[in-house]
């Protein structure tokens, strides 16, 4: 008998949704003032949490027992047990979940360090909230896509280019504009068998919602890569991909949330890849024939 796997590829018995802790900072901003009084209870005390009980917590955290339910379920679980199971889980992983950003008094060493652990974990938060589901729905939006437009700005446009680029190497009709005027124009050729993709780390680029907009009234499937749940691009997309990237005072807009967007360009790259298998190894040798000249 085949197990039967969740969305986030894991069996039965171990179905409850990894990255608490991940899942509570990302959502921070869109959480009511109550539900971030206990989201700050416990980030702050989390090894109590896992032996406190919820009226324990509501009490400590000066809201209620329905407040807890409620926020435990906007993050992905059914209840306030379940989430203590994956508090639980995490904290005793051996993995050091460090969140800093970079300030004038470190040393050239610590700064270089934190920089890479941004990035790391950036990659590592993403792929524990990410969700199979809505990758194998982009895949299949996009193997089956007459055209696939690509839109970004700034970092982010750089993730909406390199994911044009991988779609072009397996032989997926695939175009970016990074002019937003050109990206406006472009949407103009667009057909209901058309496919858009939107990327902003907050989802509320507005040169990408202007595209998104324009893209909807033509009725074409939106898909969007974003960091922020509630932001004004998912209310535009039929397809979600999230991204866990923590912004910093010093690292905004910098590399921890390009590449956890490039992660998700990767996911679907390989999901494409494997989709369109035979199609997509042609294309790869044939386009890598093409720029063998450019080689010295």
């Amino acid at each position: 008998m085949v197990k039967k796997k969740n969305s986030n590829g894991l069996e039965p018995e171990n179905h409850i949704p990894v990255g608490c802790l991940s899942r509570l900072r990302k959502d921070y901003h869109t959480f009511r003032p109550a539900e971030k009084r206990v989201v700050d209870y416990i980030l702050e005390n989390g090894e109590k949490v896992v032996y406190s009980t919820i009226t324990e917590l509501s009490a400590n955290s000066k809201t209620s027992d329905a407040t807890i339910i409620r926020l435990c379920r906007l993050i992905g679980y059914n209840g306030y047990q379940e989430l203590k199971i994956a508090l639980a889980r995490e904290l005793v992983s051996p993995v050091k979940d460090i969140h800093e950003d970079i300030n004038p008094s470190d040393d050239f060493n610590v700064a270089i360090r934190k920089a890479f652990q941004a990035n790391i974990q950036a990659i590592r938060d993403t792929s524990e909230i990410f969700n199979l589901e809505e990758l194998e729905k982009a895949v299949a939006s996009i193997t089956k896509a007459r055209q696939v437009y690509v839109y970004g700005m700034g970092t982010s446009g750089l993730s909406a280019q390199d994911l044009c680029y991988k779609l072009l190497r397996i032989g997926i009709h695939a175009d970016y504009y990074a002019d937003s005027h050109m990206q406006n124009i472009s949407t103009a050729l667009l057909t209901e068998q058309d496919l858009v993709i939107g990327i902003s780390h907050s989802g509320s680029t507005r040169e990408v919602i202007e595209v998104l907009n324009l893209a909807k009234e033509k009725g074409v499937t939106v898909i969007c890569i974003t960091n922020h749940k509630r932001s004004p691009m998912t209310k535009l997309a039929d397809i979600i991909l999230y991204t866990a990237a923590e912004e910093t005072p010093f690292g905004s807009g910098g590399m921890p949330s390009m590449m956890a967007q490039l992660s998700i360009v990767d996911a679907i790259f390989v999901g494409v890849t494997l989709k369109t298998y035979d199609k997509a190894i042609t294309f790869i040798e044939s386009t890598g024939e093409t720029v063998k000249s450019k080689k010295i």
